[in-house]
């Protein structure tokens, strides 16, 4: 299989041991290409440092909804010179996150959201969107710009939601969730989903997959997600891994020759 997980914090404290030995083995387990998007400023700077010392990683910068207080106009100033590296391929991860209710305010969270779909528009990038339990809201941010595309990443929405942002021309990624015994409507969205909208992921170190559950996730795993998108759709794992490589490879602007 050739894999590509579309979404993997490297820059986590929980790599902090061995990252660049994990990071080192994926190619020989079948993992082309992983993305690493930032949640504030420091770990976009890390996943900038990541994608400049291994050709097959790539990065994006964002601040993430739990992250975002104390974002200022000089925040944005500092993602948009990060994205000038020709490594960043998108803004993110951004979005909204109702979950925690220690969180910042919902409405300091959506102006924070508003400012960087603007600055992904501004800079031509797409948008790597964390919706969690704010499915209404995140979807009319979306909807307010139009000129911006991107992917739910980790997508628990409903298949009403996915037929919305599918036809605004968006991606939906899958993390290991798929692959746990809840997971109907996930299954339910992939069933429907045409398949040059998927994208895979880990979210590693979170979200490990069937059956590895309860230890460190990492790209290695991703496979466990193609195996399912491949059950559901009724095509074989290695025909999910390509799809969705290439998938991957258009989304972020990644030329077969860069590799």
């Amino acid at each position: 299989m050739r894999l590509f997980d579309t979404h993997a914090h490297y820059d986590s404290g929980a790599f902090s041991a061995d990252r660049l030995e994990v990071l080192s083995s994926m190619p020989e387990r079948g993992v082309e290409l992983i993305l690493n998007p930032g949640c504030d400023l420091a770990s976009s700077r890390t996943a900038v440092e990541l994608a400049e010392k291994f050709p097959f990683v790539y990065a994006a910068v964002g601040v993430h909804p739990s992250d975002c207080e104390g974002f200022s106009p000089d925040t944005a100033d500092a993602l948009r010179t990060l994205a000038g590296h020709s490594k960043v391929r998108a803004i993110g991860e951004i979005g909204l996150d109702y979950y925690w209710k220690d969180n910042p305010p919902h409405d300091f969270q959506q102006q924070v959201f508003h400012t960087q779909l603007e600055l992904a528009e501004e800079l031509g990038l797409p948008v790597i969107v964390h919706d969690r339990e704010a499915h209404r809201d995140c979807l009319e941010a979306v909807k307010a710009h139009p000129g911006v595309t991107g992917v739910y990443h980790c997508y628990s929405g409903s298949l009403e939601d996915a037929r919305i942002l599918v036809k605004l021309g968006w991606m939906l990624s899958f993390t290991g969730v798929v692959t746990y015994k809840n997971a109907r409507k996930s299954l339910e969205v992939i069933g429907w989903l045409p398949m040059d909208r998927i994208m895979i992921e880990t979210d590693s170190p979170y979200l490990t997959p069937e059956p590895f559950r309860g230890t460190r996730n990492d790209s290695g795993y991703v496979y466990r997600v193609a195996e399912t998108v491949a059950q559901v759709k009724g095509i074989t794992p290695e025909q999910a891994a390509e799809i969705t490589l290439k998938n991957g490879k258009r989304f972020f602007g990644i030329e077969e020759e860069a590799l």
